[in-house]
């Protein structure tokens, strides 16, 4: 029996799974629970493992760093410590993995039709992937390829500096120096949280009247989703604020995605995951991620012919988690 999870600040996603004769993963129960409802992780896999057999491995993608096999979660105040879950779950073969950590592994185990392609004239070869997902932060990871098989590897590059290309970013950048006068992260911009910062950087700036249907920064949100509003009404084109808005999130995204893709030589190609990447895909589709992305000087040529995915499977973590232990 094959335990794995994706535990995020929102939502903890457990399954148990069992190997079959021909090597394949059976799901034998799925449940979600509401991280926040609970006081730590045990409390949920007290619910969850109720009355259930013996494990033979266990493995869980964690939102936060994880240091020798312990994890503090990041936007939760729960301490996961492989050691011992090892002990309270009777397996010695249990692995803490970050979140984007796993993602990157289960991305190895999509189909085909789980990808969008946003570059025809990739050309793929043997390589590093870079893999960049953008949902409630910014998470970033590399596939890096050891000669026979590609291993996944940490990063928190999502908290690296931003860094502005066009004069647009420079002013934007001067505005979030206003908000976080201490260190400026792609995060800020690249994640949900994003899309309010940019939407409040271009109706400050004078680019166009504020949306009448997206209330004020400093209005009560009474249970509104200030962002993901702001990310429809651009992607649908019904505002021009909020349609430059997620354009320039769009671009930024191309940037970022490109800049990892060059730290780590990602000949394989750039896989986009996380939330928003299939909520904005039209944009994605549109080329203004493309045009970003590969516009890294002397190195365009070579960006131009990497692969770049945006998979649209939300599972991705959870089944990193599964096919961990083989």
């Amino acid at each position: 029996m094959i335990l794995a999870g994706d535990i995020g600040g929102t939502k903890t996603v457990l399954t148990l799974a069992q190997r079959q004769a021909d090597g394949s993963l059976h799901c034998l129960r799925e449940e979600t629970f509401a991280s926040g409802e609970y006081p730590s992780f045990d409390a949920i896999l007290d619910l969850f493992l109720a009355h259930q057999p013996g494990l033979s491995s266990a493995c869980f993608g964690v939102a936060g760093p994880v240091v020798q096999q312990r994890c503090v979660t990041t936007n939760l105040p729960w301490v996961l410590d492989a050691e011992e879950l090892k002990a309270k779950l009777g397996t010695p073969q249990v692995r803490l993995l970050n979140d984007l950590e796993a993602m990157a592994l289960g991305m190895l185990h999509l189909d085909d039709e789980d990808f969008v392609d946003l570059n025809p004239d990739a050309e793929p070869h043997p390589g590093n992937i870079a893999v960049i997902a953008a949902g409630t932060g910014l998470g970033e990871a590399i596939l890096y390829w050891d000669g026979e098989k590609h291993r996944a590897m940490a990063t928190e590059g999502g908290h690296s500096d931003f860094a502005p290309q066009t004069e647009q970013q420079l002013r934007l950048l001067g505005f979030l120096r206003g908000l976080y006068p201490e260190h400026v992260s792609w995060e800020r911009l690249l994640s949900g949280p994003g899309f309010s910062h940019l939407y409040d950087f271009l109706v400050e700036s004078g680019y166009a009247p504020p949306c009448p249907a997206v209330p004020a920064a400093s209005q009560p949100s009474s249970g509104l989703d200030r962002n993901a509003l702001i990310s429809r009404l651009g992607v649908g084109d019904e505002d021009p604020v909020c349609r430059e808005a997620v354009r320039l999130f769009t671009e930024l995204y191309g940037a970022e995605a490109g800049n990892l893709a060059l730290k780590c030589f990602a000949t394989g190609g750039v896989f986009i995951g996380g939330g928003i990447g299939p909520k904005i895909r039209p944009l994605l589709e549109s080329g203004e991620f493309l045009r970003a992305f590969t516009a890294k000087g002397r190195f365009a040529p070579v960006m131009a012919k990497m692969p770049v995915k945006l998979a649209l499977n939300p599972r991705a973590p959870l089944l990193g988690a599964l096919h961990y232990f083989g």
